[in-house]
């Protein structure tokens, strides 16, 4: 029976109790907000396993509490499901950049929401297992997965969510090149709209905030990327 707790948001009343009970019936216990800034509160006063989030909240809408709580280094490892009548790519793309886990379009069937949070779950759980004893020491630069923070010659380096996923899938594999497709499944899980050319914009960013540890993430051309520990 599951016992991890979720904090559900979404401002339509009906939504919000037929989520709640879905999940009260599979064993979660469910706290619930109508509002983005109620949301923000309630993180603030005990922190939950997991988010339900709907994109068209009024106020505060779902992108702008994504970005305010992936921005609290507490919230960091706290996934995040999109619940959202906007299908559009550009929509979808935008959330997962700024850090959530997966989406769900409305209409949708409770059965398939309970399949993707229990997904979000297991894949946070077994990363947070690997993070534990993942540190990565590369000379002068180092990457906690625990703490999703960088340093490069004790300075700290400030990447995006996608980019220290991006950085941390290809480091802990030096030497493997990776294609897109595989980079994308694996820093988001599989069948995301994310296109090719999203992965080498976060490469070019990356390369840039490393500095001269940069030239570390190569390009393997007409493949993908790898990561190599000396140039």
């Amino acid at each position: 029976m599951a016992t991890e707790q979720i904090l559900v948001v979404d401002d339509e009343e009906d939504i919000l109790e037929l989520v709640r009970f879905n999940l009260s019936q599979a064993g979660y216990r469910v706290r619930s907000a109508a509002s983005g800034e109620a949301a923000l509160r309630m993180v603030t006063d005990e922190l939950p396993d997991l988010i339900v989030l709907d994109l068209m909240l009024p106020g505060i809408d779902g992108l702008e509490v994504t970005r305010r709580l992936k921005k609290r280094s507490e919230m960091a490892r706290v996934p995040i499901v999109m619940l959202t009548a906007k299908g559009e790519e550009s929509d979808v793309v935008v959330g997962l950049e700024m850090g959530a886990d997966d989406y769900v379009t409305k209409p949708f069937s409770p059965k398939i929401l309970l399949a993707r949070i229990k997904s979000v779950l297991r894949r946070n759980a077994q990363e947070e297992a690997e993070n534990e004893a993942g540190i990565l020491t590369i000379r002068e630069l180092v990457i906690h997965p625990g703490r999703r923070h960088v340093t490069v010659d004790g300075e700290s380096v400030d990447l995006t969510f996608t980019e220290f996923q991006v950085l941390y899938h290809l480091a802990r594999r030096p030497g493997w090149v990776f294609t897109r497709t595989q980079i994308v499944d694996a820093v988001r899980g599989e069948d995301y709209p994310v296109t090719d050319r999203s992965v080498d914009v976060q490469i070019v960013g990356l390369r840039k905030k490393l500095g001269r540890y940069g030239k570390y993430v190569q390009t393997v051309r007409g493949v993908g990327y790898r990561f190599i520990e000396t140039t």
